[in-house]
């Protein structure tokens, strides 16, 4: 068996998956070995500024330095290491980029937006949730960007939007959640989601697959749960009704009741508020799309199952 490690370096969190592949029918699976997350929050900033901020930057860069022993422990044949929306964004990426080599070895790769999509499909496919012939939407809610990917085998429609928890923080949210404020910030969802329409038919979904950390925290919530338990939570539906009472729920939270949940980790209390906007947005708009064509999405689902899988089941065809 091939053995790979995947990194994947979002805006707010930097995670590592070490696996097998196993050789199987209908392509190669992963038989984890090792998986580990950081909040780094690498996109401190760089909405307003176009940069990456050099505390930010030596924070992300010790955790590259962890994670690249651990690779050299667990000795994994091949390594991808995929940056996403703030390094997309920031205009001296060349520096992450020279650091990231320095330290593991290999050449980092800041993919687009349509190809963060299209991993994020194949690592939500990995995990089996529903009937293998259902059209599904999976959305990869970040903090920089958020995915939507259209497909039943494979994605058939994708686009990336430029929304997520820490971007909509920074823009709209950083003072607290008011009338007003949380009224910009479905604007600015809504305007995206628009857009968004015109290249993915969310009107075809029979399914409703949502992926990453708020959308995790969101589903904990809705279960009732006191600490994080990944058990429960892969696979986990919700109705639709409980989903979006959960966003509610989260988004006009004190600060009390975010120390309290043990499954929500320090550094993302600050902006989950965001991310259950966005991700009630989403909900919401796919909801009325599905009811205009004459079908009815009633449920959603959690995976643990995300991009991080995606970046290593696509080292099986690099040598």
């Amino acid at each position: 068996m091939t053995r790979v490690a995947a990194i994947d370096c979002g805006t707010n969190t930097i995670r590592l998956l070490v696996a097998d592949l196993v050789p199987g029918q209908g392509g190669p699976t992963l038989a984890s070995l090792a998986r580990e997350n950081e909040i780094v929050r690498l996109g401190q900033g760089v909405d307003r500024t176009g940069r990456l901020d050099d505390a930010a930057l030596a924070r992300t860069l010790a955790v590259v330095e962890d994670y690249a022993a651990r690779v050299r422990e667990l000795a994994a044949d091949r390594v991808r290491f995929v940056a996403t929306s703030a390094t997309r964004d920031a205009e001296n990426r060349a520096v992450f980029v020279e650091g990231v080599r320095e330290r593991l070895g290999i050449e980092p790769e800041v993919v687009s937006g349509d190809e963060e999509a299209r991993l994020s499909f194949t690592g939500a496919l990995s995990g089996a949730h529903g009937a293998p012939e259902s059209t599904r939407l999976v959305v990869d809610l970040g903090g920089g960007s958020t995915e939507l990917v259209l497909g039943t085998a494979a994605p058939e429609a994708a686009v990336s939007m430029d929304t997520g928890s820490v971007r909509v923080t920074e823009r709209y949210l950083a003072d607290g959640v008011t009338p007003a404020t949380e009224a910009a910030a479905r604007a600015h969802v809504r305007a995206l989601l628009d857009l968004a329409g015109e290249s993915v038919p969310l009107e075809r979904a029979d399914e409703l697959v949502g992926l990453a950390g708020t959308i995790t925290t969101i589903t904990a919530h809705a279960l009732g749960l006191r600490e994080f338990d990944a058990e429960a939570i892969d696979g986990a539906r919700l109705s639709i009704e409980d989903a979006l009472a959960s966003c509610e729920a989260v988004l006009h939270s004190t600060a009390a009741e975010r120390e309290s949940w043990g499954y929500l980790r320090p550094g993302r209390r600050d902006v989950i508020a965001a991310g259950a906007l966005v991700w009630s947005e989403v909900v919401t708009r796919a909801v009325e799309r599905t009811a205009e064509a004459g079908a009815a999405l009633t449920t959603t689902t959690t995976s643990l199952h995300d991009i991080l899988d995606g970046i290593a089941l696509s080292l099986a065809d690099r040598s």
